[in-house]
Parts: structure tokens; sequence; C-alpha cells
């Protein structure tokens, strides 16, 4: 009865890595508009995405969550190669977060604060399901999240990693701890 117990959970586990990995987070539509950005840092081409958008007008102002304290607007528009009045007139560097949880709490402040009812998530596609379930569980019905995912290639052991933390992650909610 345990052998049969143990497998079972093993397939399932299985069945859901896969489900997982072909499930990656997708683009937001074209056409999508929110009052505001959340780009997390930590992967290729997030903050570029996002500030594409914001001049796209696809958002009123952007909020880099996880931005390292000695970031400063200036090193993000020489990174950027230009958009100097884009980045000093409609960016935030948030820097009180570490982790995607943090940068769920951090975001909610900062919509919170300028009263925004709907934002575009940019994160890469493999850590997509996990930050919008963190930003779901701190704004609620109060805020709408639009995901939009930057499209990449990531190894079986960044998927397996993120699958592991998103399994924790929704049992430790569970579980109240």
């Amino acid at each position: 009865m345990i052998l049969r117990f143990g497998a079972l959970a093993v397939i399932l586990y299985a069945l859901g890595f896969f489900f997982f990995s072909v499930t990656l987070g997708t683009p937001a539509a074209a056409d999508a508009r929110t009052d505001a950005i959340v780009a997390i840092t930590g992967g290729e081409g997030r903050i570029e995405q996002g500030v594409a958008m914001l001049g796209q007008g696809r958002g009123k102002r952007m909020l880099i969550a996880g931005a390292d304290p000695a970031v400063t607007k200036s090193d993000l528009v020489r990174r950027l190669g230009g958009q100097r009045r884009l980045v000093q007139c409609c960016v935030d560097l948030g820097s009180e977060s570490v982790d995607t949880r943090s940068n769920a709490e951090e975001a909610r402040r900062w919509l919170a604060r300028r009263g925004y009812r709907s934002v575009r998530l940019i994160t890469n596609d493999w850590h997509m399901r996990r930050a919008s379930y963190e930003f779901r569980r701190q704004l609620g019905d109060k805020v709408t999240v639009v995901p939009d995912a930057v499209r990449s290639e990531p190894r079986f052991v960044t998927l397996f990693g993120e699958y592991n933390k998103y399994l924790l992650r929704r049992v430790a909610v569970w579980l109240d701890i």
C-alpha cells in the first residue's frame, strides 16, 4: 500500500512538472493596457520589455521591483542606451525586495500609494506562474494583474528548480507557515 502511494505521488509529481514545463507564461496581448507596469529584476529582458511597454503607453508608470540599492536612474539610462526622459519621468526603482514574495509586497505598497487598479507584471516565462501567484495573493481582487512574460529558453535545471519553488510555496501557504 505504501509503495503504491509512493508510486502515485511520483507519477503526479512528474505529470505536474511536465504540465508546468509546457505551459510557461506567455506575453500579454499587444493591446493590453494597465495603470502600471511592474518589472521584477533577476532575468534577462525584463526591464527592457517593461520600458518598451511604458514607451508604447501600455502603462502610466513603472516600478522595477528588487533593484539593487546602488543602482540609479542614470545607470538605467546607460543600460538601456537612452530613454532618459521616459526613465526620469515615469520609472521608479524599488529596492525593498529580495525575492518574489517581497517583490509582490513592495509592488502592493507602490500601487496603493498611487491608487492604481491594474498592473502589467513582467518577468520571464518560467517564473511567471509563481510571480503571478504571489502578486494575486498580495493584491487580491483590488488590483487586476495582467501577466506579460518575457520569452526565454530555460534550461532543465531552471525549470526543475522553479517548479519545486512553486510547489513548496503553495504547500507553505496551504499549511499557513
